[in-house]
């Protein structure tokens, strides 16, 4: 009886190990179902030397909303994008795991200045993009507005 208690205590010891190797050898970066998150929607503007450019974004305030972003698709209409909230500026940092779209990334100081700009970011990197300043918000849109837009860092962001 003692030899077969342990034996079954070594082969579920043995069994958990292998599960948890297993499991650490697999991504296990949490993966929301498009559909179960949900944004709201808003207008915003971005002023420019050019003039006013009018934005219809998706919302992401929460922290689930913000982990899910754009991930998985695959088209965006050129006058949409999506603002990322934050409750206190700080350096914010983003990466495109799961994202299909190349996105333009505004970082947005909390009196709505643009404060830095990453073009033309690269879809399914995991390279981390930062604000190198601190920053309220994150504005992604389609990759190329920038550019076409004349958007430069020191524009304002009205929400």
């Amino acid at each position: 009886m003692f030899i077969r208690r342990q034996f079954l205590i070594f082969k579920t010891t043995a069994m958990a190990l292998t599960l948890f190797t297993l499991a650490m050898s697999v991504d296990l970066a949490p993966v929301i179902a498009q559909d179960d998150v949900e944004f709201s929607r808003s207008s915003l503007a971005i002023e420019t030397s050019d003039g006013t450019h009018a934005f219809d974004v998706e919302v992401a305030a929460t922290d689930r909303q913000r982990a899910r972003g754009l991930m998985f698709r695959t088209e965006m209409a050129p006058d949409a994008g999506m603002i990322f909230l934050y409750r206190q500026d700080r350096v914010l940092t983003m990466w495109m795991a799961n994202t299909y779209l190349p996105l333009d990334m505004l970082f947005i100081a909390a009196d709505g200045r643009i404060v830095h700009i990453a073009e033309e970011t690269i879809p399914l990197s995991r390279a981390t993009i930062s604000s190198r300043r601190r920053a309220r918000a994150v504005l992604e849109l389609n990759a190329g507005t920038v550019k076409r837009l004349n958007i430069h860092v020191g524009d304002r962001v009205v929400f």
